[in-house]
C-alpha cells in the first residue's frame, strides 16, 4: 500500500514539474519574442514585427500592449482589416483605454464602415485621448466627416472648427467644412477645377476663419462669394449662419431671404427667421414657422418653434396642439413641457398644467432637454435659451 502511495506521489511530482517547466519555457519563449518583436518596431523591420508579435500573442492572446503595437503597425501599413481585429482585442481588454477605441474607429473608417467608425471615435474622445496633438487632429478630421458624410451638419461644423481653431486650416479641412455649411453629404468634394469645387473651398476657407475667430477675415470671402454665385444652392443660407454666429441678426435674415427666394422649399432658411424673430418679433416670425410646418409636418421642432412663437403673442388656442405634436416628437424635452405648462394654465387647464410643469421639474433634475433636431440644425439651443427667460403661467 505505502508502495503504490509513494508510486502516486512520485507520479503527481513529476507531472507538476513536467507542468512548471513546460510554463516556464512558454513564458521565456514568450519574452523573448516580445522583445524582439519590440526591438523589430522599433528599428522600422516591420514585416518582421508583425510576425513576431502574432507568435507572442499567440503564446499569451491577453497582452494588451501587443495588439496595440500591432494594431498601429497595421494601420501604417494600410492593412485596416488586420488593424481592427488587433484594437478590437484592445478594447476588449483595456476598455477604458480611449485611444484604442479611436484608433478601432479609424481603421473602421478606412474599410468603409462610418456608422461603426463615427461609434467608436466618439466613445473614445469620450473617455479620453492620448495628449498627441497629431493623433487628435486625425480624430478630429474624421470625426468631421463622418458626420458631415452622416448630415449631422452642426456638430460637424462645430467638431471641424476645433480643427480650424488649433491651427488645421489645409484645404483638406477646408473642403469638408465647405461641403458641411453647404449641407452636401457628398463622400468626396467636387472635381478640381470645376464651379463646385471653388465655392466649396471658399466657403470652407471663410468658416474656417471664423472657426479662428477672424470674423473680420471671413466676412469678406462670404461677400464676394454670393455676388459671384448668388444662385449657388445653400450659400446664402451657409452665409446666414456665419452672420447669426457673429450677432448680425438683420443680415442673417436677409441672407436667409435670399436662400427662400431661390429655395422656396428650403425648410431650414423658414425655420432660421422664425427662430431669430422669437421674442423679438414673434407675430413676424409666425408666417415663417407656419410654411416650414406645411414643408415639413413630420418635423417635430417646426411645429415646436411655431407653438412658441404662437404662445408668445398669447395665442394659446393654436400654440397647444402644435406643442401637442412637438412633445409626440421630443417627449423627453423638458422646456418643451415648459412651454405646454404656460398654455395649458392659459387655457384653463390646471391638471394638464400641473402634470407639465411636474414632468418639466423631473427631466430637468434628470438632465434631459437635448433633442435630435438640436444637432441637425443648431436652432434649439438659441430658442432654448430664450424659453428659460420666463417662468410658466400659474394656473387659473
Amino acid at each position: 500500500m505505502n508502495k503504490i502511495l509513494v508510486s502516486l506521489l512520485t507520479a503527481a511530482f513529476l507531472l507538476s514539474l513536467t507542468a512548471l517547466q513546460a510554463q516556464t519555457k512558454s513564458q521565456t519563449s514568450f519574452s523573448g519574442l516580445a522583445a524582439k518583436a519590440d526591438v523589430a518596431r522599433d528599428g522600422n523591420r516591420l514585416d518582421e514585427a508583425v510576425v513576431l508579435y502574432r507568435k507572442a500573442l499567440a503564446l499569451r492572446p491577453s497582452w494588451a500592449e501587443g495588439w496595440w503595437s500591432l494594431g498601429t503597425i497595421q494601420y501604417d501599413r494600410n492593412a485596416y482589416a488586420d488593424c481592427a481585429r488587433a484594437f478590437r482585442k484592445v478594447v476588449v481588454l483595456a476598455p477604458q483605454n480611449g485611444t484604442a477605441h479611436a484608433m478601432l474607429g479609424l481603421c473602421e473608417f478606412e474599410l468603409g464602415r462610418d456608422t461603426l467608425a463615427l461609434l467608436h471615435i466618439l466613445k473614445g474622445i469620450s473617455i479620453g485621448l492620448q495628449t498627441d496633438d497629431a493623433l487628435r487632429n486625425v480624430v478630429l478630421y474624421h470625426q468631421g466627416i463622418l458626420l458631415q458624410r452622416k448630415g449631422s451638419f452642426q456638430a460637424a461644423q462645430e467638431t471641424l472648427e476645433q480643427l480650424c481653431l488649433r491651427g488645421s486650416q489645409g484645404d483638406e479641412v477646408a473642403n469638408v467644412l465647405g461641403m458641411t455649411m453647404l449641407r452636401l453629404t457628398s463622400r468626396n468634394p467636387p472635381p478640381p477645377g470645376s464651379r463646385d469645387a471653388d465655392v466649396v473651398l471658399r466657403v470652407g476657407q471663410a468658416e474656417c476663419l471664423a472657426g479662428q475667430k477672424k470674423f473680420d477675415e471671413a466676412r469678406p470671402v462670404f461677400d464676394a462669394l454670393v455676388k459671384e454665385h448668388g444662385d449657388y444652392p445653400n450659400l446664402h443660407y451657409a452665409y446666414g449662419l456665419f452672420l447669426f454666429g457673429i450677432y448680425d441678426v438683420a443680415g442673417g435674415v436677409e441672407q436667409m431671404k435670399q436662400e427662400i427666394a431661390n429655395n422656396p422649399k428650403h425648410v431650414l432658411a423658414h425655420l432660421r427667421i422664425a427662430a431669430s424673430l422669437y421674442k423679438e418679433d414673434s407675430a413676424a416670425g409666425i408666417p415663417y414657422a407656419e410654411e416650414a410646418v406645411k414643408l415639413a409636418p413630420r418635423m417635430g421642432f417646426a411645429h415646436y418653434l411655431l407653438g412658441l412663437l404662437l404662445l408668445d403673442i398669447n395665442n394659446y388656442e393654436r400654440a397647444l396642439p402644435e406643442l401637442e405634436i412637438a412633445q409626440k416628437s421630443y417627449p423627453r424635452e423638458a422646456k418643451l413641457y415648459f412651454a405646454l405648462g404656460s398654455a395649458y394654465s392659459r387655457a384653463g387647464r390646471k391638471r394638464d398644467a400641473a402634470r407639465a410643469r411636474a414632468t418639466f421639474e423631473r427631466l430637468t433634475k434628470e438632465g434631459a432637454g437635448t433633442t435630435g433636431v438640436a444637432d441637425e440644425t443648431g436652432l434649439q439651443g438659441s430658442v432654448q435659451e430664450k424659453v428659460g427667460r420666463e417662468k410658466p403661467a400659474p394656473p387659473r
